[in-house]
């Protein structure tokens, strides 16, 4: 898991080759397409396919959580087994983290009635828990630094749960608020803009932007995904779910067989001789 270019290096670091992609402008434009395609496959399953849209209460929401909790499950494991980054594998994983998320979001909000704000406001309370455990145990949440199960299982929970906080967001600005879709999507590209000022012209620390960029992208994925499939009378443009997420499917594909995928590398401090 370790590379050293000798010469290159400090004598008390070496370099932790990631097992996630380095966090570059093509991570992010996959990432969002990503949140987006979650949306509509979750809601194809669970709304096209189980109706659970006329009817919270028909069990097609707990169904689609099953059903993408299973996949995700399997693509996470495969992730983990994985002895190197594997960039086909990693955003198989984040695509079914996302529909899970939709899924288990909706379900948790409709079916179970908590609503978008208590909905949100208890994911909240998950995502910042889980970074805070991670932090304690490991003492870093720096995502370059994911190259053990350990990381790994703290990395993909964390992500799950952001991924279903995002929908929550996403469906409380658009709906409780009255700003619609359009309106959702632009506060969160808005705030993800700011983010990317913060980056570019502040110290702030990297980690942290990186984590509230990271949340961002699902609510932003969230709302563009139901601008694109619900209908005209709901303010969306009505294209058929299934369609939407092929196409959005599609461009991913073709997006990380064209787009530079390299593994994150971090420095770490090489453990003592005594150790």
């Amino acid at each position: 898991m370790t590379h050293n270019h000798e010469g290159n290096l400090p004598p008390s670091a070496e370099e932790v080759i990631s097992k996630v992609p380095a966090v570059t402008l093509g991570f992010w434009i996959v990432k969002v397409l990503a949140t987006t395609l979650g949306e509509t496959g979750g809601d194809a399953v669970t709304m096209t396919t189980l109706h659970a849209d006329t009817n919270a209460h028909n069990g097609g929401y707990l169904i689609g959580t099953g059903v993408f909790l299973v996949i995700f499950l399997g693509a996470a494991v495969a992730q983990i087994a994985a002895k190197k980054f594997n960039p086909w594998i990693y955003w198989c994983a984040i695509v079914a983290s996302t529909t899970v998320g939709t899924a288990m979001a909706d379900f948790f909000d409709r079916s179970l009635g908590i609503g978008y704000t208590g909905g949100a406001s208890i994911l909240l309370a998950c995502v910042l828990g889980s970074l805070a455990l991670w932090y304690l145990t490991l003492g870093t949440v720096n995502v370059q630094t994911v190259a053990t199960p350990k990381v790994e299982i703290f990395y993909w929970v964390t992500i799950t749960f952001s991924q279903t906080l995002g929908t929550a967001l996403g469906d409380w600005i658009a709906g409780d608020t009255g700003l619609g879709y359009r309106g959702g999507a632009v506060v969160f590209g808005a705030a993800l803009a700011v983010l990317a000022a913060l980056y570019y012209w502040t110290d702030i620390s990297r980690v942290s932007l990186f984590w509230a960029a990271f949340i961002l992208t699902r609510p932003l994925g969230a709302t563009v995904g139901d601008l694109l499939d619900k209908p005209a009378a709901q303010g969306g443009f009505a294209v058929s779910r299934p369609m939407a997420s092929t196409i959005i499917l599609v461009t991913i594909v073709a997006l990380v067989a064209v787009l530079p995928q390299r593994a994150g590398r971090h420095l770490m401090a090489r453990q003592s001789q005594l150790d």
